[in-house]
């Protein structure tokens, strides 16, 4: 196993330190990490507020897109939520119908299958509204920016369109599709990080504060789906700074008052937390795998029914079901990158960028892989190698990809560079979807990414990285700093759990733990710390031996009794 490079981040500036002296400096080191600076900011960010969250109608779009919904809505037209497959998707699908229901609204939910329709506007599935829904009213959700012909050909059907996504524009405004867009990425909107459950829900916002209701029904209404915000921008590991840090914060309380019936039955079904509070790393880790399982599987309509649903046999039901599916989606996943991992290791170790595809895609009669899982195969190589990584499988003759990256190569720009391969893109940064022209047009864009890479990545150090974001003394441990550090949740993208490192560590006491002997706790002074799944590697470890350490800090609560811990990182023998 490669060793973990220990990256520490700077140390705070003097002068941040000596403005702020109501803050530890532990905790300014972390606000500094962070690039709150301004005492303004450093406030907004511990008292995440609803009232900090900005005006939907800033969207250029809102207003026109307000009032095409309520048009429809008054001719009780048929309005479709065309989502997407993931959990983002899914919750941003469960936003718009929720509201608009409650606004008496004709409306028909649409999410495309994964494997045989794919990312994004369909044509046969634009038919097939018009149709057979009677849909006069198409919005997208987590979807859309990059589907200009097939907006182009709704509109031709006699359908209006109203795109709302997160994703990144075509560079060319020109390629953008020609109906109302509300995007962030597309606008001079303050914030343009939201998920696409966050643009939907500033949609369902706009919807609420236009219609007639009192004040207090109003924000009833948008506490509602507050929730579902918090799922789908977890779920999508998006920043959790500024607006999403406000709407995670208030859907995660939202979450924990059990008033969504599908959720709680997940909760139940997957054990997760027994009884204890709802973070954000349940969501992250549990709740949004089991979602996405539904449509990495099979179809994404089973997890937008556990959202919707009010019947709690239903509920429970379809929870058991997503449990099930995830354990398999699981299984498959470690299968393939086991398989994929013998691909690298037989010959591409030292490309900068590793682009594997399934046997299938170049044999007659070769394994296919699933299409479902090929990015969280992607994003298990990427991890593993640190270098970016591509998994290529096929179906029905097309052959699509999926790939995830590391900070110092930006995936989406690259696959903008090698687009005239491709039949259909999309992404961002970190991640990307493709579908390729032909097998002949999968080389070339292989070769071309790959010299993209050789050059991007010249002279980078690509080992695993770990960010500590302070080193400080065990006497520096305490209840008080683990309080403070509570104050700095919900923790994800931008907003990182906090690691710390500490240095010439005496072990005074080793404890081995679990039922198979697997884990090991050690005891530096009077802090103990935890290592799960060490014991095997820290066997060598002794009493009175030094070590460095690198850790979360956290409550350990066990009988009643509340104690500071170390949560083991990583760990190096002095």
């Amino acid at each position: 196993m490669m060793a973990n490079k220990w990256e520490l981040m700077p140390a705070a500036d003097a002068d941040f330190i000596n403005n702020n002296p109501e803050y530890d400096k532990i905790i300014l080191q972390l606000l500094f990490n962070r690039r709150l600076k301004e005492k303004k900011e450093i406030d907004e960010f511990f008292n995440p507020d609803k009232n900090n969250l900005h005006d939907p109608f800033l969207f250029k779009d809102m207003a026109a897109a307000v009032a095409l919904v309520i048009k429809h809505i008054k001719a009780q037209d048929v309005i479709v939520i065309y989502g997407d497959y993931d959990a983002d998707g899914v919750t941003a699908t469960a936003v718009l119908v929720e509201v608009l229901n409650i606004f008496k609204a004709k409306t028909a939910v649409y999410i495309p299958a994964r494997v045989t329709e794919g990312y994004g506007l369909n044509k046969k599935a634009i038919d097939w509204l018009a149709k057979e829904k009677q849909a006069k009213l198409i919005i997208t959700v987590d979807n859309g920016i990059r589907n200009k012909r097939e907006v182009e050909y709704a509109k031709g059907a006699g359908l209006d369109i109203i795109v709302t996504d997160h994703h990144e524009v075509p560079p060319d405004a020109a390629d953008w599709p020609d109906c109302l867009i509300v995007n962030p990425k597309a606008d001079n909107y303050p914030f343009k990080y939201l998920a696409g459950v966050g643009v939907a829900f500033k949609l369902a916002k706009a919807l609420i504060e236009t219609c007639k209701l009192d004040e207090k029904l109003k924000a009833r209404l948008e506490e509602k789906i507050l929730d579902l915000a918090a799922i789908g921008t977890v779920a999508d590991m998006m920043s959790l700074k500024s607006e999403n840090r406000i709407l995670v914060h208030l859907g995660l309380e939202v979450l924990n008052r059990g008033k969504r019936l599908g959720i709680n039955e997940l909760i139940k079904a997957a054990q997760i937390n027994n009884g204890r509070e709802i973070k954000a790393f349940n969501i992250g880790w549990q709740i949004a795998p089991r979602l996405n399982s539904a449509g990495r599987l099979d179809h994404a309509n089973t997890a937008y029914e556990l959202l919707i649903t009010k019947d709690k046999d239903e509920a429970a039901a379809i929870a058991e079901k997503l449990n099930e599916k995830n354990s398999a989606r699981q299984k498959i996943t470690e299968d393939i990158f086991a398989r994929a991992k013998k691909i690298v290791e037989g010959g591409m170790k030292d490309d900068k960028i590793l682009i594997v595809a399934a046997p299938g895609v170049f044999e007659d009669n070769g394994e296919l892989w699933p299409e479902g899982v090929i990015g969280l195969v992607a994003g298990r190589l990427c991890e593993a190698y640190s270098r970016p990584a591509m998994v290529i499988t096929g179906f029905n003759q097309e052959i699509k990809g999926s790939g995830r990256s590391i900070d110092e190569f930006n995936l989406i720009a690259a696959i903008e560079q090698a687009s005239e391969y491709l039949e259909r893109y999309g992404g961002h940064a970190a991640a990307c979807g493709v579908s390729f022209k032909s097998l002949k047009d999968l080389s070339a864009f292989s070769g071309k990414i790959k010299r993209l890479a050789a050059a991007a990545l010249a002279g980078a150090e690509l080992t695993p990285k770990i960010l500590i974001e302070a080193e400080i003394d065990l006497s520096d441990i305490n209840d008080e700093l683990a309080q403070a550090l509570e104050k700095f949740e919900p923790f994800g993208e931008d907003n990182e759990r906090p690691k710390f490192l500490s240095r010439g560590l005496t072990i005074i006491d080793k404890v081995i733990m679990g039922a198979a002997a697997q884990h090991v706790k050690l005891r530096f002074g009077s802090v103990w710390a935890v290592a799960f799944s060490q014991a095997e590697n820290y066997k060598d470890f002794k009493i009175g031996g030094k070590v460095d350490a690198v850790y979360y800090l956290e409550f350990n609560e066990f009988n009643g009794r509340k104690a500071v811990q170390m949560k083991i990182v990583d760990i190096k023998r002095n």
